[in-house]
């Protein structure tokens, strides 16, 4: 049998091997796969289903074929239990991951058999194409699926519920879906158009689904800057009701700056719920650092080393962590500085291979550790450049290099260093014109 038709009918599947799914590395989807876990076992939601087969589609990314089988036909079993209904609509997603996961297995009998009851299915929901169709249910499965690798993909996990929406206007799901997906990214976007839109939508969804913690939470961090009573009451409720880590994390999120010790409460009963969740440790480890700044002398000894314990732990759990590593070499900075060379170090015989936005963390880490502990200002302002140049990359470290470089132009300046200041400056142009 000649393999060509079969890929040219599995490119037109509806399923997460088909939909441009983005994965920046192996970390990247070591850390989906827990996450995934996580909203399997707590979603408020229908969408154990979509869950589990994304959970077999990241599994044979890693060569876990086995395992992945195992997880779609877990994903099949939830299905005819949560949509019985609406099986064969739903399934659809199912049987397109099985025909990918049996062709890359040379099992091309399996593949034909899962193709014929895709198109069986198509052709009694009367659709012009063989292989697809254009029903909510599938742009829902799409959505979640979007807003599980990451909040960055808000923008089309959004369009994704808005069409599903156009058809099934009163699924109070779906409507979740795009009330949490405008929020995501309201995170990537910070316009006050967006966060108007996502309060408004997330509102509406707590209105009439009083009891859901994941919107709760999330309307209380849209909240917190500009009514924060509001915000801690929400988290309150959340705080309360949920038994969820993820949202016992963003619970925490939302009180860090102002409720310092609750924050940290908050992340150990969620560690105690979910040890094995690397970012538990890692956000725990971010709050005994905010700790730190406002420390009296003899208690800082005490703060840095729970700190260093909760960031060791978050790569204990998962040692591909560079966010956690770079923690730790900037908390060894001021006592072993040595030991956070050596930590550096290895992460920069990383880069090649990172994410872009861990290529920006990386040379950021770099840059701090030459001009604060080296005193080596030229060499920490070409790492600041050299961070500031890498395109594709996050929000965040974009606009911590641009500070630092700032910042260092005013030293330029303050040292009558005016051509130092000034090429400085023309860097910080050229970034911003680039990200436009």
């Amino acid at each position: 049998m000649g393999t060509k038709p079969l890929w040219e009918k599995l490119k037109t599947l509806q399923c997460h091997f088909n939909w441009c799914l983005e994965m920046k590395d192996e970390m990247d989807v070591g850390h989906i796969l827990q996450t995934v876990a996580l909203k399997v076992e707590h979603t408020a939601y229908g969408n154990r289903g979509v869950y589990l087969a994304m959970r077999g589609y990241l599994q044979q990314l890693q060569g876990s074929y086995l395992e992945a089988l195992a997880s779609l036909r877990e994903a099949e079993e939830v299905l005819r239990q949560d949509h019985l209904a609406t099986f064969s609509r739903q399934v659809l997603l199912i049987y397109g991951n099985y025909a990918w996961i049996y062709y890359r297995l040379v099992n091309y009998e399996k593949v034909e058999l899962y193709l014929g009851r895709i198109r069986q299915i198509c052709q009694s929901l009367s659709s012009p194409e063989p292989y697809s169709v254009e029903i909510p249910e599938i742009h829902a499965q799409k959505g979640w699926s979007l807003l599980a690798i990451g909040f960055r993909n808000g923008e089309e996990a959004s369009e994704c519920f808005r069409m599903a929406l156009q058809e099934d206007p009163t699924n109070r799901d779906i409507q979740a879906g795009l009330a949490m997906s405008v929020f995501a990214s309201w995170t990537h976007s910070w316009t006050f158009h967006r966060w108007l839109k996502a309060k408004s939508l997330l509102e509406e969804v707590l209105c009439s689904q009083p009891q859901n913690d994941e919107v709760k939470v999330h309307l209380a961090s849209l909240l917190k800057s500009k009514h924060w009573e509001r915000s801690m009451a929400l988290t309150m409720e959340v705080v309360r009701d949920s038994l969820s880590p993820e949202e016992l994390r963003n619970a925490a999120r939302v009180c860090r700056k102002t409720v310092l010790p609750q924050a940290i409460a908050l992340l150990q009963k969620a560690i105690a719920l979910a040890p094995g969740y690397y970012l538990l440790h890692y956000d725990l480890g971010l709050c005994y650092k905010i700790q730190l700044e406002g420390a009296a002398p003899e208690e800082r000894d005490g703060i840095r080393a729970a700190a260093i314990e909760s960031f060791q732990r978050s790569v204990e759990v998962d040692p591909r962590s560079v966010f956690a590593r770079l923690q730790l070499a900037q908390l060894h900075g001021e006592k072993t500085p040595h030991y956070a060379a050596e930590m550096l170090q290895n992460l920069w015989e990383e880069l090649p291979t990172a994410s872009k936005r861990c290529q920006q963390a990386i040379y950021l880490g770099w840059g701090d550790f030459l001009l604060h502990r080296k005193g080596r200002r030229e060499e920490a302002l070409m790492m600041y450049q050299a961070g500031l140049l890498v395109l594709g990359s996050h929000a965040n470290e974009w606009h911590l290099l641009r500070g630092r470089l700032a910042k260092l132009a005013e030293e330029f300046e303050e040292d009558s260093e005016m051509d130092r200041a000034e090429a400085v400056l023309a860097t910080l142009r050229l970034s911003f014109r680039s990200v436009r």
